[in-house]
This record gives C-alpha cells, sequence and structure tokens, in this order.
C-alpha cells in the first residue's frame, strides 16, 4: 500500500454546534479577520457524525484527512487497512474505527448545561456502542476573560423532583446554584465521566477527548440567543427518561481533586532532556488513553498504538516515510499503529499531546 510509512495530516474540520466560538480556531488556521460564530469545534481525525437539528443531510463530523499528498475520507482509509491503521488487536475489538473522538473547543460563552449517557446507559437504553466520557485538556484561555472556569459536577445536588422543576420551567439561576466555577489554567487535564452533569466556561480553548457518540442532554434550552428545537434536548426521549442519566451524587471540591482532576505522571524518558508523562490512563477510565511528551532535543519515538498527535506548544519537525513536516501550535496528524519511529526534531521544544484509543 503506497500510502504505509507516512503520517496522516489532519486538516481544519470545522463543525456547526449551537453555541458561539471559534475565534481562536481561526486565527490558527491564519484567517484574515477570525471572529466568532457557530463553528466553535474542530473534529479530529473523526469518524463520528455530528448530530445538529436540520443539518441531518450533511456529512458533518467526518474527517478528510491528507497522506501524500492526496485527500481521503478517514473512515475510508482505516477500512482500506484496518490493521496497518489501527492495529489487529484493536480491530478485533472495535472494528475498523478509532472508538475515540477527539476535538478541539474554541467557546466565545459557557456552554449549555449538559450530560453525557455512560457506555452502559447507553448500550442499555440508546442502542450505542459509546456513551460519552469525555477529558478536558486546557490549552490557553482568552485574555479578557478574568476567571476561567469550567462547572463539573453538582456541589450541591438536587432531588430528581427539584431536578425536573428546575429543567421544566427553565429555573437557571436555580440550575447553577446547584455548581461551583471550577477554577482552570493552561496545562490542567480533567476527567468528566459520563452521567456527571458539566459545562464548560467561556473563553477555554482545549482538547476534548472522548468516547465516540453525540450523545448529549442538554438541560438548559437558550444559549446566545439561540433556542434549542426540542430534537437537540432530550435526544428524543424526553425528560423523565433522560433523568436516569444524572449522577446526582454530590460532587464536593474535594472529589473534583481526586476524582477529576489529572495530575502528570512520568512514563518514560524520551531522551536526555525530553519525556513522556501519562495524563489518562486505564486505572482511571477504560475509555480512552491521554499522553502528552514534553520535547527539548530531537527524539526517534515508536509508539505500539495509533495516536492523534496535537502541538499544544513550540513547533517540532517530524520526518516520516522520507517525509517532513513542520507542525506549530494547533496542528494534528494521526500515527497508525503500523507505522514505526518517528523522528522528532523541535525548535527549541514543543509540547505534543497524545489521544490514543482504549487499549
Amino acid at each position: 500500500m503506497a500510502l504505509r510509512g507516512k503520517l496522516v495530516l489532519l486538516p481544519p474540520n470545522r463543525v456547526w454546534r449551537t453555541y458561539q466560538g471559534g475565534r481562536e480556531l481561526d486565527r490558527l488556521a491564519g484567517t484574515a479577520a477570525p471572529a466568532d460564530g457557530h463553528f466553535p469545534e474542530d473534529w479530529i481525525a473523526s469518524t463520528t457524525r455530528a448530530i445538529n437539528a436540520g443539518r441531518e443531510h450533511l456529512r458533518e463530523g467526518v474527517s478528510q484527512v491528507v497522506v501524500g499528498g492526496e485527500t481521503h475520507d478517514f473512515a475510508a482509509l482505516l477500512a482500506s487497512a484496518p490493521e496497518y491503521f489501527l492495529g489487529a488487536a484493536h480491530v478485533a475489538k472495535h472494528g475498523a474505527q478509532p472508538h475515540l473522538l477527539v476535538k478541539l473547543l474554541d467557546p466565545s460563552i459557557r456552554l449549555h448545561f449538559q450530560v453525557h449517557p455512560t457506555a452502559d446507559f447507553a448500550r442499555r437504553f440508546l442502542g450505542s456502542p459509546s456513551g460519552k466520557t469525555e477529558a478536558y485538556h486546557v490549552v490557553a484561555t482568552r485574555p479578557e476573560v478574568a476567571s476561567p472556569y469550567i462547572y463539573l459536577g453538582f456541589q450541591r445536588p438536587p432531588s430528581r423532583t427539584e431536578l425536573r422543576r428546575m429543567i421544566e420551567t427553565q429555573d437557571i439561576a436555580a440550575l447553577e446554584a446547584c455548581f461551583d466555577k471550577i477554577p482552570v489554567k493552561p496545562g490542567d487535564t480533567y476527567l468528566v465521566p459520563g452521567g456527571v452533569p458539566h459545562a464548560l466556561g467561556e473563553g477555554v480553548f482545549l482538547v476534548e477527548i472522548q468516547e465516540p457518540s453525540d450523545l448529549v442532554v442538554r438541560f438548559e434550552f437558550e444559549r446566545g440567543g439561540y433556542v434549542l428545537p426540542e430534537s437537540a434536548r432530550f435526544m428524543g426521549r424526553g425528560l423523565d427518561f433522560c433523568l436516569d442519566v444524572f449522577d446526582l451524587a454530590p460532587w464536593p471540591l474535594s472529589r473534583v481533586l481526586t476524582e477529576a482532576a489529572r495530575s502528570p505522571l512520568r512514563r518514560r524518558a524520551l531522551g536526555p532532556d525530553s519525556w513522556q508523562d501519562d495524563l489518562i490512563g486505564p486505572a482511571h477510565t477504560p475509555c480512552f488513553r491521554v499522553r502528552q511528551s514534553q520535547l527539548r532535543g530531537p527524539v526517534a519515538k515508536v509508539e505500539a498504538a495509533p495516536h492523534i498527535g496535537i502541538v499544544t506548544s513550540g513547533r517540532v519537525t517530524v520526518e516520516a516515510g522520507g517525509e517532513r513536516h513542520d507542525f506549530r501550535p494547533g496542528d494534528k496528524f494521526f500515527c497508525p499503529a503500523g507505522l514505526g519511529a518517528l523522528q522528532y526534531s523541535p525548535a527549541p521544544t514543543a509540547e505534543i499531546l497524545e489521544c490514543i484509543p482504549p487499549a
């Protein structure tokens, strides 16, 4: 296969969403006049279709990728040589798709209050093999936002009856009072298990790593002047059904810091001054793995599993298959399982986030 031995390059794959943002994504893409709008997300190496009311006719969300100068549909590319791209063990368990969805999120406003089903709930009641456990890795925050934050779990959970009333009446003040703001800064990583209510604050630019589904219960109906249609609120199942999705256990700050916040754990040295850390591993969730490589000099690196690489700071040249690629912050690539060694040459330093399918 002529495409073997080459990196898979990942150009922007912007997706329409109900909230606004995207100015930073425009800037990274070199747009002349970066601006916020309804395309605040970039779906990376995606075989997952976005669910957007009124846009069902579009194959939105599935990535177009570049290999050896040629453009390919990512799902079709994986299907052409699944064991090379994903590895035999992965294909035996998950088939010819990565069982992973990675996004860049760039909100200019706070997102809707929302919650996602666990994988068990999705399999039992929604006919889906995946729920939507996800993780956030904060890359940057907007300078005009004085106190960037996320909401994660109900610190003061309502009863089921109270929650139903708040949602039915859209008592946003009461819903917001169930949460505390969790301050965030660049470099922070948080795991958000399925069932845990949450919302991303305005101006927090991050990488989201998640199970490959677009299943969501949005229990706040209006943000930024846009009112969600009924079909975009309760997964087409109604409020009573969706109340079963919620984890109504309390998530005090102490629990957030011990169960959700993830600190780097040194995995291995890559050279005299370079190293790789684990951010999220199988001990935290079976859904995906996240690592980070800090490059301070030339490195030859081999990974046993396929992964998505995202340059989060610095510049780096990557050599593979006789090709040299110069990457800067925001650039992304997919490394096939069978690719072999990559040669990294940072200029002078670089940080790469590595998002890996489940073990």
